[in-house]
């Protein structure tokens, strides 16, 4: 998959600078453990840490074009493009000639002939810059739904960027100061598009590119959801789903080094398995390998809560069996997912505290890390919910017509606050009401309008867009950030920018016509699966029940608690913490109780690894 980073600086000579961008391309070395880069001219230097995926020995990066003997363009690359032998063609038939079989030649071509319009022509997963060595201007790209991370920082003569802060926060002119708006960020599960949470850092927004010139820097907006009247009728609609996901799926399965799927036995991922093995096996290359997490140490049996009715592990086997892939399971040691210093490695790789979803954090980056060992590229369910409408609260009247996001109406709040152990006195400071209602209206403020919609459909409209625009992308985050610590590329087909319009337009009585969530995408692959997977109810990601895990954390805490020098106490409320501290442990411990323990241990490892400055005047 790769990692990116660099600077533009129109003051300075960057080929004096080697050292310090070599030090920020080293930061990404985790994203790509193969092979790297660094190439610079007068004002631009731009680094590439290699994940090799296609084309092992042609695709090394940066890379240049050349004219008349010399160099016009370099092009340093994250990602896949999944419609790059069509590209390729057609830049070809525009005389382009070409010097590898990789998809990062055709983006670099697809620049030259048609500027950051190129970006509207690809069809995939990628973030990438463009140094134009002529024209001296640099292009930042971002996929459509940023499946891709891509950072920058502005300065006063040109830009730092990288695929991850650390790239940019490694340049010793970036300050890692953080003010009241990062650290709002920080505390919800809302992702503001372009914010970052460090001072004067932003991200490329999904469907962008910036453009840095001596003149300045500008933003482009090539992609967003557009409201328009689906005129399919429901046959049509499920025969169309059908279509565009054997599309995809055919299209990702590309690669020069082992691929596999992640199967969790939910609709998503069980589709997403049978439709790789279908294509593997027809072009006689199957059966597709799969693989699904589970707990050695969770307990006799399932406790269920409101998001978790069953265990995934019976489905997961039945969906195994039913399509006849190579499947493994991967036990996770629940005790070992509070180890500080595998919970230090998951800061390291966020670059933040992860402050929500708790042992999630850790148990993806041992999937991740399991999942490596056998395969370099695996395929993902993630997206499914928000595209069709499969969470719980979808359905929840007070979610969708209340006035917070639909994933903090009270129904789930528990799942995702963490705040219960800080300071009641800076909660209020920081107006995080106030914050979550303007995020709120920004997000519905965005929504497109179609003309004559039912207000249910208007309503269900906003409700969508919010998860599409807001809430995948803390998820997309979440598993780029643990794949990519361990070298692992994860593909996500539901991203797919066709699928994501054409389904965002089909009215919510058609996705909801038997009267469940995602009802298209079960009537559309229903003759796939296992009837056990079709009939099953949407379950999230597994967390652990054992109650060895949250022991472990109330230690952790009381060390932190008996540490003067701790960074993080200024910001918590003691008594609360002793009170926690001095409660019995349960066979599951209340949720608030975890996360509010675990965004505390996540905000000390943080502020102490990265030395941040906390400036909430």
């Amino acid at each position: 998959m790769c990692g990116i980073t660099g600077w533009v600086d129109f003051e300075r000579d960057l080929r004096d600078e080697r050292r310090i961008t070599d030090i920020m391309t080293a930061t990404m070395a985790c994203r790509g453990p193969d092979a790297e880069g660094v190439w610079t001219d007068r004002h631009a230097a731009l680094g590439h840490r290699r994940l090799s995926v296609i084309d092992l020995e042609g695709g090394a990066q940066p890379m240049t074009a050349e004219a008349d003997g010399r160099e016009i363009a370099c092009l340093t690359y994250s990602g896949e493009v999944y419609n790059f032998r069509e590209l390729r063609a057609e830049l070809e038939s525009r005389g382009h000639a070409f010097r590898t079989r990789s998809d990062t030649e055709v983006v670099l071509r697809g620049c030259l002939e048609w500027g950051d319009g190129v970006a509207e022509r690809l069809n995939g997963m990628f973030a990438f810059a463009v140094w134009d060595v002529r024209g001296e201007e640099l292009l930042l790209v971002r996929d459509r739904m940023g499946v891709k991370p891509l950072y920058y920082f502005p300065t006063a003569s040109g830009v730092f960027f990288g695929s991850e802060p650390k790239a940019i926060l490694a340049h010793p002119g970036v300050p890692r100061r953080v003010t009241a708006d990062g650290l709002r960020e920080i505390l919800e599960t809302v992702k503001t598009p372009e914010h970052a949470v460090f001072a004067g850092m932003y991200e490329v927004r999904p469907g962008q590119v910036v453009r840095v010139t001596r003149e300045g820097l500008a933003k482009r907006r090539y992609w967003s959801l557009e409201a328009r009247e689906h005129t399919d009728d429901l046959p049509t609609t499920i025969r169309t789903v059908r279509e565009l996901l054997e599309d995809i799926v055919e299209r990702q399965l590309i690669s020069d080094v082992p691929l596999s799927t992640l199967l969790s036995g939910g609709l998503d991922s069980s589709v997403i398995t049978a439709l790789a093995g279908k294509s593997l096996t027809a072009r006689g290359a199957g059966p597709v390998r799969s693989f699904s997490v589970d707990f050695d140490n969770r307990g006799p049996e399932h406790v269920a809560d409101y998001l978790r009715g069953t265990s995934d592990a019976p489905f997961a086997r039945a969906t195994a069996e039913h399509v006849g892939s190579d499947h493994q399971e991967i036990l996770l040691n629940s005790a070992e997912l509070a180890d500080p210093a595998l919970r230090a490695r998951v800061v390291r790789a966020v670059d933040l505290p992860p402050v929500y979803w708790g042992d999630m954090w850790p148990s993806l980056h041992e999937l991740f890390r399991s999942v490596r060992r056998h395969s370099t590229v695996t395929l993902s369910g993630e997206a499914a919910d928000e595209v069709f409408g499969g969470y719980r609260w979808f359905f929840d009247p007070e979610a969708v017509q209340g006035d917070v996001f639909p994933w903090l109406a009270p129904a789930t709040r528990d799942f995702f606050e963490g705040k219960s152990l800080l300071d009641p006195g800076l909660i209020q400071d920081l107006g995080m009401d106030d914050f979550l209602r303007d995020s709120l209206a920004q997000a519905m403020g965005e929504t497109p309008v179609l003309a004559g919609e039912s207000a249910v459909d208007r309503r269900m409209r906003r409700v969508g867009h919010v998860h599409l625009t807001r809430f995948v992308q803390t998820l997309l985050d979440r598993k780029d950030r643990m794949s990519m610590a361990v070298g692992l590329e994860v593909r996500v087909p539901f991203c797919d920018h066709r699928l994501v319009d054409y389904v965002f337009n089909v009215p919510w009585g058609m996705k909801t016509f038997d009267g469940r969530e995602k009802s298209l995408l079960r009537a559309a692959t229903a003759d796939l699966l296992p009837e056990s997977v079709v009939r099953r109810v949407k379950s999230p990601y597994p967390t652990t029940q054992d109650p060895a895990y949250d022991r472990l954390l109330r230690t952790a805490l009381g060390e932190v608690l008996a540490d003067p020098d701790a960074p993080v106490l200024p910001l918590i409320d003691r008594s609360a913490a002793l009170r926690l501290l001095g409660s019995e442990v349960g066979e599951v411990s209340p949720q608030h109780r975890r996360t509010g323990t675990e965004l505390v241990l996540g905000l000390n490892s943080w502020l102490s690894a990265y030395a941040v400055t906390l400036d909430l005047r």
